[in-house]
C-alpha cells in the first residue's frame, strides 16, 4: 500500500510560480507511473500530467502544456510539479495519484487508472 502526501500549494498571484510536491511512504513509488489531477469547485477532476515509473516519459494536458513541468526523484520517492505562469483558471486542489502496477511506460490520463491518491493541495491564484 502507498500513501501519498502532496505539499507546496498556496496563494500566489497571476503570473508567479509553484512546485507541488508528492511523497511517498509505505511502499517506494520507484517503480509506478504518476499522475497529478485537480479539482476546482464544482468542476469535474482533471487531469493535468503523468509520468512514467523511469521519469523518461511525460505528458500533458492542453491546458498547462509549456507552463507545467512533471519530474520524479526515485531515489527520495519523490515526484514534483512545477508550475510556472500561473493563472487564475489553474485554481484548483491539486491531487498526486499512482497507478498500482509496475514499471509500465502507458502515461495515463483517466482517473480510474491510479489506485493511490493523496489527500490534495490547494492552489490559489489571483488575478
Amino acid at each position: 500500500q502507498v500513501q501519498l502526501v502532496e505539499s507546496g500549494g498556496g496563494l500566489v498571484q497571476a503570473g508567479g510560480s509553484l512546485r507541488l510536491s508528492c511523497a511517498a511512504s509505505g511502499r517506494s513509488l520507484s517503480r509506478n507511473a504518476v499522475g497529478w489531477f485537480r479539482q476546482a469547485p464544482g468542476k469535474e477532476r482533471e487531469f493535468v500530467s503523468a509520468i512514467s515509473w523511469s521519469g523518461v516519459s511525460t505528458y500533458y494536458a492542453d491546458a498547462v502544456n509549456g507552463r507545467f513541468t512533471v519530474s520524479r526523484d526515485n531515489a527520495k520517492d519523490m515526484v514534483y510539479l512545477q508550475m510556472n505562469s500561473l493563472k487564475p483558471e489553474d485554481t484548483a486542489s491539486y491531487y498526486c495519484a499512482a497507478n498500482s502496477l509496475d514499471y509500465r511506460t502507458i502515461l495515463y490520463t483517466s482517473a480510474d487508472a491510479y489506485a493511490y491518491w493523496g489527500q490534495g493541495t490547494q492552489v490559489t491564484v489571483s488575478s
